[in-house]
């Protein structure tokens, strides 16, 4: 929210400057993001100044061109070539001198000495468009015959220089969320710190009401959705443009001035944190304005010309004809000022934060109005605003009040009582404060002290606050006030230090990011809410366990996501879309999971879960076509590789792990799961199933692994590390040429070898597969390496030979092998 430095001063009378209210505003939890000079016209017309046009003739070489001498004030007057059709001699103007700068949107270009077709020109005669003063390019401005040769162009117009403070606002201090309310915070700061900030508050004594001849009835049907309604009629206002002062303050903050009674509605909501809404009053069909929801389905059109589809559940200002607004969003098209009203109804009303929310969420509709009444306006400040928005009406557009104030208010939101201690503030800020020093900051925080005891005291605090209702909030603001820098540490320090065996997963995933980015892959991080649909037709993941969201942003994040890969498969699109199409990604997160047969009554979590999990992506190619190799496309074989030497760096005995082939996943095409021996998964891997690629206009086959990271952890801690010193006897490598059926996978011989050969075997590899000609129909050849080493004694040729037909006798009864 942008707060300018100039207008937060009409309300508090504070010496501090623009650096130092920052570090103030930042102190007490209204973080200020940056300071930027800003000035009521860009550039502030440096370098500008008034001239008199002494001579202007007609350029030798140009029809169109004119050379001229103007006085601007210096010794010599300047000889400027110009190319306005209305520029003559005896004419005051504005003139750019040599290294003025002038701005033209977000573009700008500097004065410069030139010859323009063989004339010298030391400047330029200026247009309106070209400083920035209006719009017009017709010609050059021609001021009037008293304006004084040689001032400043900043000081002719007036510029004003302004600071704007960037001030991030946190969801819960919608109070801050204007210029006085920044202005309260800062004036209990002052106070509390014995610096100079007397809070003002602008008057409202001078209402009266003038006129009772334009009176517009109000219903409310629905007061769930509108607690208080009020308004006020104002009778024979001019649209015009508004004061200088009023554009200024509006311009600042970043805001574009329209006509005098739509500005001073803006400037108030920025000045007091309530949205208002200016009705035309003859366009009230009825003289009603009825507050009510209209049927499912009708449709209205707002002010952006865009028709919308309304709900039942949309709050709406109408007339006797139907909807002229959607209350606390957005304005209709016909029914707002505009240059031919002269009479104005003019709102104020507290809306129900969840109605407005729902509203401008079902519309995709985020406006100023919207965004603090959706937070919490203060319920008993609309008529104070509506009286200080028809005396500005009354003031800068000529109407007079009309009506008396319509004020719908069945029941009145009291403040909120807390009961609080004097022991639990010190006890929860660490500091022992004086008590008329928490009492000195209460009531500049408006907040009423209703009875006092000795242990404490009974607080009533503003509805405006609608963040502190408990005895903790109220602590919290004490202490914000009071300054976090004013508690210091003790001389003690009280900590506890225990011991954990579990392993220390942020470690860990550090390590592991580290291996995958040493290999060439790339972290993403994508939203844990995703599109439901991408479940419903999934039995591994099926929609049922999906975590649903009650009130969703969109179709697209609507449920939490149960697996990593559909983000994943999104960011593969989003580059292959964009011809980056060899890609290697890796993830953390959460996966979250529903399951409603764990329901418990009393135990609302019962039924969710989720787990941690790291997801791998490989798609494109290995290696990239050079002088050296072709390309070489990636296979889930690479994905295996990069996935075993994850699980050997967590420590992980790969020989204690089960690996067997899984069909019926769908979201894979084929799949390999990696458990242990008690059946608890680790890892699944594969290539994904085309159906999936095609949910997301995937043509390229993409390798997905999707590891479960809690369970890893659990394993890494079953495996110690052990050392031994290498074997003085040397190792000895034996081949099998093993033709096999085509559904045995190497795993299952691994398997076998090691548990036909648990002591001397050392390492079982596959280093070819062969398929097609001179094998028998389903058939398949591996060969196989077996490594043994006895670390006692050297192997003979007899000890060695008995290991290998041992093996080959149990490849052949276990598995159906023959020797090629």
């Amino acid at each position: 929210m942008n707060i300018s430095y100039n207008w937060l001063k009409q309300y508090i009378d504070t010496d501090l400057t623009p650096e130092e209210l920052s570090k103030a505003l930042t102190s007490i939890g209204l973080e200020t993001g940056g300071i930027e000079k800003v000035q009521t016209i860009k550039g502030g017309l440096e370098g500008l100044v008034i001239g008199e046009v002494l001579t202007c003739i007609e350029h030798p070489n140009s029809d169109h061109l004119h050379v001229t001498t103007v006085n601007v004030g210096a010794a010599e007057p300047l000889k400027i070539v110009c190319g306005a059709p209305n520029v003559a001699a005896g004419q005051k103007v504005v003139v750019a001198t040599i290294g003025t700068v002038l701005y033209s949107g977000d573009e700008s270009f500097t004065i410069k000495r030139s010859k323009i077709r063989g004339e010298e020109s030391f400047g330029m005669i200026c247009a309106e468009d070209e400083i920035g003063i209006g719009t017009s390019h017709d010609g050059i401005i021609v001021l009037p015959a008293d304006a004084v040769v040689g001032t400043p162009a900043k000081e002719y117009y007036n510029v004003k220089d302004d600071y704007v403070l960037e001030v991030d606002i946190t969801p819960n201090r919608v109070d801050a969320a204007s210029h006085f309310g920044v202005a309260r915070d800062l004036a209990a700061y002052l106070a509390a710190n014995g610096l100079k900030g007397t809070l003002v508050k602008p008057s409202v004594d001078a209402f009266a009401v003038e006129y009772h001849n334009l009176p517009v009835s109000v219903t409310v049907e629905n007061s769930e959705a509108c607690p208080r309604y009020a308004g006020v009629s104002i009778s024979g206002v001019t649209i015009k443009e508004s004061p200088e002062w009023l554009q200024n303050y509006l311009k600042a903050i970043g805001l574009r001035p329209i006509n005098n009674v739509v500005d001073i509605t803006n400037f108030i909501l920025h000045e007091t944190g309530q949205p208002l809404h200016s009705f035309d009053a003859d366009k009230i069909a009825g003289k009603q304005v009825i507050v009510k929801t209209l049927p499912e389905g009708t449709k209205f059109t707002t002010l952006d010309e865009a028709e919308r589809s309304l709900s039942d559940k949309d709050l709406m200002i109408c007339d006797a004809n139907g909807g002229m607004c959607i209350a606390g969003v957005f304005g209709g098209l016909d029914s707002g000022v505009s240059d031919n009203t002269t009479n104005v109804f003019l709102e104020s009303a507290y809306f129900n934060p969840v109605w407005v929310r729902k509203t401008a969420r079902r519309h995709g509709l985020n406006t100023d109005s919207s965004f603090r009444f959706e937070r919490g306006c203060d319920p008993n400040n609309n008529v104070y605003v509506l009286k200080r928005a028809a005396l500005l009406i009354k003031e800068l557009a000529g109407g007079t009040i009309s009506s008396d104030i319509v004020d719908i208010y069945p029941t009145p939101i009291k403040p909120f009582e807390v009961d609080i201690t004097f022991d639990k503030i010190n006890s929860l800020i660490g500091k022992e404060i004086e008590k008329e020093a928490i009492k000195t900051i209460l009531h500049h925080l408006e907040i009423e002290i209703a009875s006092e005891t000795a242990e404490g005291m009974k607080l009533l605090v503003p509805t405006y606050r609608v963040d502190v209702q408990r005895d903790v909030d109220v602590i919290e603001d004490i202490l914000r006030i009071y300054g976090y820098n004013n508690v210091l540490p003790g001389e003690s320090v009280k900590s506890s230090i225990s011991y954990s065996s579990k392993p220390d997963s942020h470690k860990l995933q550090n390590l592991i990011s580290e291996q995958l980015t040493g290999c060439g892959f790339n972290e993403i991080l994508n939203n844990s809410l995703t599109k439901a649909g991408y479940y419903e037709t999934l039995s591994s993941f099926p929609a049922a366990n999906l975590v649903m969201m009650m009130n969703p942003l969109s179709a697209d994040l609507n449920a939490m996501r149960q697996t990593l890969l559909f983000g994943g498969l999104e960011s593969v699109a989003y580059n292959v879309n964009r011809k980056n199409q060899d890609l290697k990604f890796y993830e953390f997160g959460n996966c979250y999971y529903f399951n409603g047969e764990k329901k418990e009554e009393g135990k609302p979590l019962a039924a969710y879960s989720e787990d941690m999990h790291l997801g791998l992506w490989l798609t494109g190619n290995k290696t990239a076509q050079s002088w050296v190799r072709a390309d070489e496309k990636t296979s889930v074989f690479e994905l295996k590789g990069y996935v075993l030497n994850i699980l050997r760096r967590l420590g992980v005995n790969l020989q204690k792990l089960v690996a067997e082939s899984e069909t019926t996943n769908d979201l894979f095409a084929e799949a390999l799961v990696i458990k242990t021996k008690q059946g608890k998964q680790l890892v699944i891997l594969g290539s994904v199933a085309k159906k999936q690629l095609k949910t997301l206009d995937i043509d390229v086959p993409v390798f997905f692994a999707d590891l479960n990271w809690n369970n890893l952890l659990i394993e890494s801690t079953r495996n110690k590390v052990s050392f031994s010193e290498i074997s003085k006897f040397p190792e000895v490598k034996r081949d099998l040429a093993l033709l096999i059926d085509k559904n045995i996978s190497f795993a299952e011989i691994e398997k076998l070898a090691y548990a036909t050969e648990k002591n001397l075997l050392r390492k079982v590899q596959l280093f070819d597969v062969y398929e097609g000609k001179n094998l028998e129909a389903g058939k398949k050849s591996y060969a196989v390496s077996f490594t043994l080493q006895d670390d006692a004694k050297t192997l003979n040729d007899k000890q060695i030979d008995g290991i290998m037909q041992k093996l080959i006798k149990q490849f052949e009864e276990k598995l159906g092998a023959k020797l090629r």
